[in-house]
């Protein structure tokens, strides 16, 4: 919180490449992969994952299997083969996934959580997880930082919309500071699109991108919000699913 005002701050970081802007050590840091890793994550526990470690490379992940744990890596929004999973939110509704640990790299998602590292907190946001992580959000006496995974370090419209999505509901709880704008402008963005989300993002780039894979699906599914109330929480190294 602002050492000066005692009051507690809402910011908006557009891209992982620009986390250096912000003071991450005594905020929640809130990393949103709306398409689709912390959709996934949110899926994940909702149907009974124990833990999820997010790491940087495939071998990483590859290597956990030694370990006992289910494996997956996704680059460029496709699963790569030898994995056990992808980065599908469908995937994760599998039984067989309950009461397992899993390893996942992805091209955005667990990069941005790498970015976070030193935070007071780190979740996983999605509109999956849209009201629960909200209300759990205002309880806090800390900074909060939305980070947008985006597209390799570069700006995209699908997490900047629940970044707007998410601020515009919990914005009165904070003050807006000197990067207010930021917040601001994902505020305005999200109510342009609030009520066709998923025809807003027509000619996004990543919407394109996973068309191309013939997962329309899934871009529909991620964009429903509510429907994986859990807060994915980092806790020594992997993430674990938040008692709220």
């Amino acid at each position: 919180m602002s050492a000066e005002s005692g009051t507690k701050t809402l910011e908006v970081c557009f891209s992982p490449a620009l986390i250096g802007q912000h003071d991450v050590s005594e905020a929640v840091v809130v990393v949103i992969d709306v398409l689709r890793a912390t959709s996934s994550m949110c899926v994940a526990f909702h149907h009974g994952v124990n833990s999820i470690v997010p790491v940087a490379s495939v071998e990483e992940s590859l290597a956990y299997r030694e370990k006992g744990f289910l494996v997956g890596a996704e680059r460029n929004g496709e699963m790569l083969d030898g994995f056990d999973l992808g980065n599908s939110p469908f995937s994760f509704m599998d039984a067989l996934v309950k009461g397992r640990d899993i390893a996942l790299s992805t091209t955005n998602g667990t990069q941005a959580i790498a970015a976070a590292k030193g935070a007071k907190h780190i979740v996983a946001g999605s509109f999956l997880n849209l009201d629960v992580l909200a209300e759990w959000l205002m309880a806090q006496e800390a900074n909060v930082i939305l980070l947008c995974a985006g597209w390799k370090n570069s700006f995209n419209l699908e997490d900047t919309l629940f970044a707007g999505a998410l601020a515009s509901v919990i914005q009165p709880a904070f003050e807006l500071n000197r990067m207010r704008d930021a917040v601001l402008a994902a505020i305005h963005l999200y109510n342009l699109a609030r009520h066709d989300l998923y025809g807003f993002l027509e000619q996004s780039s990543h919407r394109s991108r996973l068309a191309k894979l013939q997962i329309e699906k899934d871009i529909a599914y991620c964009l429903t919000p509510n429907q994986a109330p859990v807060i994915p929480v980092m806790v020594d190294g992997a993430l674990v699913r938040m008692a709220v």
